[in-house]
């Protein structure tokens, strides 16, 4: 230890037992909290070569190394915005400090200023993910609190009837009206539609080909008869894009405000671009498209995500449903249908035909 003369501070000059030499500031001006200091250093450094136990790693330099792995992400700057969310919680911690205590009042603190459950989940499954990959990827750390999310997130299920369409339709202006018609007609996002370009479509075919999926993953979609009539209709507008708003691509942002007006003027309060899709698998299957054909039509890459829209088709269930159908009485059948007539008997009339015997044992009568 040494005294710098543009410091008050005892300075630190040591080769630890791991091989780590440490040249830093003990930020104390007494020379017995510096010399504990070092003797601090020296026990975690000993124990990190000799007994195994991992460095203390922090929140921060965990939040940098996963921001930096999920930095190809489409979401990514949700991520980061859900990372600055969590710092006043997690900001000052290691990760092994993070227990459920520590969950819990990010829990309590996020309710407490009104936010859903839904939104609430979006964070502790951001919390969740870092730290399983800081357990199972990086070793920083052995075991991590379990994360449980949150009960009563409302799944939104919002899609349009035919006539509900159509009145949509007729309050969008032109090029807007081509991109909801579209969105019905093949369930593409979005992003997918304003960023399909002439090269990706093969009308003789009546394909498209997708290379911006919300995957990662490019998929062919087949164009029906309403997806073709929009496309035939946008030919010669634009050398490059299929879609596109004073002679120029479609950027999301410059249709906000429209697609508000127009939401507004067909009265609706709760559209949302996305719903469109929603409302194209809910057509689907009600018009009796399987949900395997669905989710190959969608680009889903999961049964799971399909499942959702099987309420919507009961045919399948037609014959299940009338086994327990009545036949009126001279119709050729009994009143009860399929249903067999089973004899019953309640447990109290049961017990009135039992008597006790000697040794204890049971005599029945009638049973």
């Amino acid at each position: 230890m040494y005294r710098r003369k543009d410091s008050r501070f005892w300075w630190i000059d040591t080769t630890l037992s791991n091989g780590q030499r440490v040249c830093r500031s003990s930020k104390t001006e007494d020379r017995q909290q510096a010399e504990a200091y070092v003797a601090k250093l020296r026990h975690e450094a000993f124990q990190q070569a000799y007994l195994g136990v991992k460095p203390a790693r922090t929140w921060q330099e965990a939040v940098v190394r996963y921001l930096a792995i999920k930095v190809n992400l489409r979401s990514i700057e949700d991520v980061r915005r859900i990372c600055r969310m969590l710092d006043p919680y997690l900001g000052s911690l290691t990760l092994d400090q993070i227990n459920g205590d520590v969950i819990w009042s990010i829990v309590q603190g996020e309710l407490e200023k009104g936010n859903k459950p839904a939104t609430v989940n979006r964070y502790l499954a951001t919390v969740r993910s870092l730290l399983r990959m800081a357990r199972d990827e990086w070793q920083w750390i052995d075991t991590f609190p379990k994360v449980r999310l949150l009960g009563g997130e409302v799944e939104r299920d919002r899609w349009l009837t035919r006539e509900e369409s159509e009145t949509f339709l007729m309050a969008c202006p032109d090029h807007l009206a081509a991109l909801v018609r579209f969105a019905l007609a093949t369930g593409c996002r979005a992003r997918e539609i304003t960023g399909l370009e002439w090269e990706r479509v093969d009308l003789d075919r009546h394909t498209a080909w997708l290379n911006q999926t919300k995957n990662g993953t490019p998929r062919g979609v087949p164009l029906n008869k309403d997806a073709m009539d929009v496309l035939k209709a946008q030919q010669g507008k634009h050398k490059q894009y299929c879609f596109t708003f004073n002679d120029k691509p479609i950027r999301w942002q410059i249709s906000d405000k429209i697609w508000r007006r127009a939401v507004k003027e067909a009265g609706f309060t709760d559209l949302r671009f996305h719903d469109l899709r929603h409302t194209w698998a809910s057509w689907h299957r009600q018009a009796g498209t399987s949900c395997d054909e669905l989710k190959d039509l969608g680009g889903w890459k999961s049964r799971q995500m399909v499942d959702r829209y099987a309420k919507f088709a009961t045919e399948h269930l037609t014959v299940a449903a009338a086994r327990i159908e009545s036949h009126p009485v001279g119709t050729g059948g009994d009143s009860g249908g399929n249903v067999v007539q089973l004899p019953t008997f309640s447990l109290r009339s049961a017990r009135k035909k039992t008597a006790p015997i000697a040794g204890g044992r049971l005599k029945t009568g009638g049973l």
